[in-house]
């Protein structure tokens, strides 16, 4: 059994007490009209935003486990934010563990300021096959690119100040071909679309990116040239236990409404939680919520011991992800009728669980991810 220091319990009771606060309120709001925009001076005040970057660079020094607290107890109130907060990460991670330190130093900075994040690389038909994107960075004479095409489904995007767009430097070389580039929100040749309107997770910007000519200079590619692709998975083993811990808090978020409504609503003369119906979909919430917060902890652990953990984080975001579609869905059957209307939560849990079975990585493609070390074993 994994075991919490001081430090981290006491990081995750001020969580808990800033997303009951702060957080929680603002979710139905969102879902309604998008993201809370005060939010982020909040985050930054609390030191959320960067938590995880070195004291260096003005975050909190925090290893993988804190971060994994911070974003399931945020999903606790809201799995918006808590989303909002991984891709956030996410894109900051491509520079923190790929950049130069000129690029540290410029950028981390601006992560723990409050400068929001996102990370560049879906587009409209090139999604779970990456190595399909057509966005092109063309080398200058002078060392810099002109980048053109499109991104589609970027979370943050309207929200954010910085772009990690990945963008091919050699077409014809799939996906040893693929760089990264920083692209601020203000670049020349940048627009960025209308929100989209979403089954779910509708308190995070989701909008469409095109570029036209956009010039980046040589010091604002990340990483070497044609690694690209090899950064963003890498960086998406870690996004993808975010999605572990997200769908836990947003399993324990439903569970606690679906009892505190099952010992409320009477038929026959009793509580419905005392029906035995009732009581072994709770049974099944509680082992399903375990055994995710027990491979969250434990995958967590192998990266902070520096191991590589795909394998891990796939199996980790394929169980959770299908166990929080299972579990919200549990939590509308207990409330019946109730549970279809938009006055009460679940039925907003519900829509925004299914994100988690397609953001950062199918579980189809997960499937693969896994079966592959297998059968390679």
């Amino acid at each position: 059994m994994f075991k919490f220091t001081e430090e981290q319990l006491m990081i995750r009771d001020m969580v808990r007490e800033f997303t009951a606060n702060e957080i929680e309120p603002r979710d139905r709001d969102m879902d309604e009209n998008g993201f809370d925009f005060d939010l982020i001076p909040k985050l930054t005040e609390a030191g959320l935003m960067a938590i995880h970057l070195p004291e260096e660079y003005g975050g909190g020094g925090g290893n993988t486990v804190i971060s994994e607290i911070v974003i399931n107890e945020i999903a606790k109130g809201s799995a918006s934010v808590a989303l909002f907060l991984d891709a956030h990460w996410l894109a900051a991670d491509m520079i923190l563990y790929h950049g130069t330190e000129e690029q540290k130093a410029k950028y981390l900075p601006l992560v723990a300021d409050g400068k929001v994040f996102a990370f560049g690389l879906t587009e409209s038909n090139a999604g779970s096959d990456a190595a399909a994107i057509k966005s092109v960075a063309e080398k200058q004479a002078d060392g810099s690119y002109i980048l053109n095409g499109g991104k589609a489904w970027i979370t943050n995007s309207g929200i954010a100040d910085y772009y990690l767009i990945m963008a091919k430097t050699d077409p014809e070389a799939g996906n040893k071909g693929i760089s990264v580039f920083v692209v601020p929100k203000d670049a020349e040749g940048l627009t960025v679309g209308k929100f989209e309107k979403k089954m779910g997770m509708r308190g995070t910007g989701t909008c469409e990116l095109s570029f036209d000519n956009i010039r980046i200079p040589a010091d604002d590619r990340v990483g070497p040239e044609g690694r690209g692709f090899m950064i963003a998975m890498q960086a998406l083993d870690g996004a993808r236990v975010s999605i572990g811990s997200i769908a836990s808090g947003l399993m324990q978020h439903a569970m606690e409404k679906a009892v505190k409504y099952a010992k409320e609503r009477t038929t026959f003369g009793k509580p419905i939680c005392k029906y035995q119906a009732v009581g072994f979909k709770f049974a099944d919430m509680a082992a399903k919520i375990h055994a995710t917060d027990l491979m969250i902890w434990d995958t967590c652990q192998m990266k902070d011991e520096g191991q590589r953990i795909s394998v891990e984080a796939a199996e980790l975001k394929l169980l959770s992800s299908r166990w929080a579609c299972e579990v919200t869905d549990d939590c509308i059957q207990i409330h019946g009728g109730n549970g279809y209307s938009r006055e009460f939560d679940v039925e907003r849990f519900y829509r925004d669980a299914k994100l988690l079975e397609i953001g950062e990585g199918t579980s189809e493609i997960l499937r693969m991810v896994i079966s592959g070390s297998v059968i390679g074993r």
